[in-house]
């Protein structure tokens, strides 16, 4: 397995586990995931998991900041991936 690859999946996996989590601390009014922490792990690779995430547990659905922000940030990672393999 190449370690891109291997970074992809972990980073998703977490990013899709955080927002579960939030949205069980949420639901029960404890200590909250950080935003920044949420949007962090998507910029370093894990925007499919967040996204994923978002749908799963219908969670951050209503913050514009989400649903707008993550779709972002998966176009520009997917435009930035495209154009270094055909750059390389």
């Amino acid at each position: 397995m190449s370690p891109l690859f291997a970074w992809l999946t972990a980073v998703n996996v977490l990013a899709f586990v955080l927002f579960g989590l939030d949205k069980w601390f949420a639901v029960r009014g404890m200590w909250r995931i950080s935003e920044r922490t949420l949007f962090t792990v998507a910029l370093l690779g894990g925007t499919a998991g967040a996204l994923l995430g978002m749908s799963a547990f219908r969670h951050k659905t209503r913050h514009k900041t989400f649903t707008l922000g993550m779709p972002a940030i998966l176009l520009l990672q997917s435009a930035l991936g495209i154009w270094l393999w055909k750059a390389l």
